[in-house]
């Protein structure tokens, strides 16, 4: 997990802070921003961290599975139950049990899950045996549960139990200058797998990546990125490649950030026209620094004549 920003550092705070215990958490943001990435973090700093890490998603699966998925069955519990099979709580004893868009899972099944984190036993579908696990439980979801339990589809005692620490995984639009340091990381990662390891991004392409508002997140700036180094030509990265050309034609900024961002990048590229790209008379006509305007022009994606 990358990331310097304050949002990003809360998130950093409360993992070190919440791993080691046993307690459950629930981790909320949205589709995309690396809620799996959170979830695994807590069980390498836990106690448990040589136990198993399962992660079961809630949402994909059918209803009429997920409770063999979750807790088990026997031999003969339903038609196609020829052997007896542990589910993900058991699977999952001596670690962590990752539900992840738990907003999707049934009513009976929430009161079934809620009995497991009263108890920590279970039976599985069609056994009437008593199974201890002692699986740490971290949830996630992109709903927001507390609308979720005053429409009445999410048991409140059931939050109450997950949600006794809460992570808020911020989206990548709000991380700020995160999002180039994960592009980079994202970019060296795949130019590397792929036999690119001079790939950097071209100016334009930095100002795309800034520009665009990421409604995917981490997620499609990965997928993105890993499309953008196979379909490259040359050294440097593209918004042809990247898909967002459209991004860089538009320049109207739309939020305070933004127009901020935009008028510090017209300042600063007149500065240097006007100097013929000489840096130190830039900086001075601009009043700051040489590593400050340095700093500027990364930020910003300027780059040096």
């Amino acid at each position: 997990m990358l990331g310097g920003s304050p949002s990003m550092a809360a998130v950093f705070t409360i993992i070190r802070k919440a791993a080691p215990s046993n307690a459950p958490m629930l981790i909320l943001g949205e589709s995309g921003t690396g809620k799996e990435m959170v979830a695994q973090a807590i069980h390498r700093r836990s106690p448990q961290r040589n136990g198993p890490f399962v992660a079961l998603n809630c949402s994909a699966i059918p209803e009429n599975l997920l409770e063999s998925e979750l807790f088990g069955h026997e031999r003969g519990a339903f038609t196609g139950a020829h052997a007896m099979r542990k589910g993900h709580v058991e699977s999952a004893a001596g670690g962590t049990l990752f539900l992840d868009e738990i907003g999707d899972l049934p009513s009976p099944l929430q009161v079934k899950l809620l009995r497991f984190l009263q108890e920590k036993r279970f039976q599985r579908v069609g056994g009437r045996q008593e199974i201890a696990s002692d699986a740490r439980v971290v949830a996630a979801t992109n709903a927001n549960l507390q609308e979720c339990v005053a429409r009445g589809t999410f048991r409140e005692d059931l939050y109450f139990r997950l949600a006794v620490v809460v992570i808020k995984v911020p989206p990548l639009r709000d991380r700020g200058d995160d999002l180039m340091l994960v592009a980079r990381e994202f970019l060296r990662r795949f130019a590397s797998q792929h036999g690119r390891t001079r790939l950097t991004f071209a100016a334009e392409a930095q100002r795309a990546l800034c520009r665009y508002s990421w409604p995917g997140n981490v997620r499609e700036l990965q997928n993105r990125l890993h499309r953008a180094v196979i379909m490259s030509e040359g050294t440097q990265v593209t918004t042809e490649d990247l898909e967002l050309a459209a991004i860089e034609n538009d320049a109207a900024p739309t939020t305070l950030r933004s127009a901020r961002e935009s008028a510090e990048r017209d300042l600063v590229r007149e500065a240097l026209r006007r100097n013929q790209g000489r840096i130190s008379a830039a900086a001075a006509e601009l009043g700051i620094s040489r590593p400050t305007l340095y700093e500027l022009m990364e930020k910003l994606a300027i780059a040096r004549e």
